[in-house]
């Protein structure tokens, strides 16, 4: 997979509009976590809007080292594709002015024109790190709690599943981090990636967090004990809580509901 990309870059170099190819993700610097699991994401850099426009319009350039069974635009800058011996990719065109404003990460010069910046894999804005203090996501967590089960008791079970095991669940990661901080390959635009690598499960029991559709109430049940187990809960969002839960045990109608 990761000699497709460099194929790729060898047919690009050809092109006398091309400045550069980055790989980013897995078939970036962090090579080593690449499996067969990876796909493709790279960033083509190229001269001036008329050519990114070409790139974008007429992907001929793709298929030069193979066929390409599918592909769709899903950003205005470029594309997902599926080349036919099953190598997935995903894309974007940028000229070298726009990726100076484009915030990312970890990229790799696969191939790059002799003039082009020599920090190309650098050029980049630095990812906004993650803002907020254990107060504002524990904070965080307990209201989706409480909204979510609001929800699920209103029948409204998919949006109720999001708060209560997504949205919850992103807060306990954050929290996770800042009081207890593993050495792990972080992804600064996906928090949920790898997290699994750094806590176990007795640690961080994510099974019981995310059981899935229709169990909102056992995963509401399970991250308040995660967060009562680590953090002074505040006692007036913690009781309403629990007594959602009360409410959904004895089969009865919340009072009130969380719009």
């Amino acid at each position: 997979m990761l000699r497709r990309l460099d194929d790729l870059a060898a047919h690009l170099a050809t092109r006398g509009d091309v400045i550069g190819v980055l790989g980013l993700g897995s078939a970036g610097v962090e090579q080593d976590r690449f499996d067969e699991h990876s796909d493709l994401d790279f960033f083509v850099v190229v001269d001036d809007l008329a050519a990114k426009q070409r790139y974008l319009d007429d992907i001929g350039w793709l298929a030069a080292p193979a066929p390409v069974a599918y592909s769709f635009v899903n950003d205005r800058n470029g594309r997902k594709a599926l080349y036919a011996d099953g190598v997935f990719c995903e894309y974007a065109i940028f000229t070298s002015t726009e990726l100076q404003q484009l915030p990312f990460t970890g990229a790799r010069v696969i191939w790059a024109r002799s003039d082009a910046p020599a920090n190309l894999a650098e050029l980049g804005a630095q990812p906004t790190p993650e803002n907020g203090t254990v107060e504002f996501h524990l904070n965080e967590a307990l209201t989706n709690l409480y909204v979510g089960l609001h929800r699920e008791l209103r029948g409204e079970t998919l949006t109720a599943a999001r708060f209560v095991q997504s949205y919850a669940v992103d807060r306990v990661i954050a929290l996770a981090r800042l009081t207890d901080p593993r050495a792990y390959q972080r992804d600064v635009f996906d928090p949920s990636r790898r997290v699994e690598r750094a806590y176990a499960p007795a640690e961080l029991p994510l099974a019981g967090m995310v059981p899935g559709y229709g169990r909102t109430f056992e995963a509401a049940e399970v991250t308040l004990g995660w967060l009562r187990a680590r953090f002074e809960v505040d006692p007036v969002i913690g009781a309403a809580i629990d007594e959602l839960l009360r409410i959904r045990a004895r089969g009865a109608s919340a009072p009130g509901s969380a719009s």
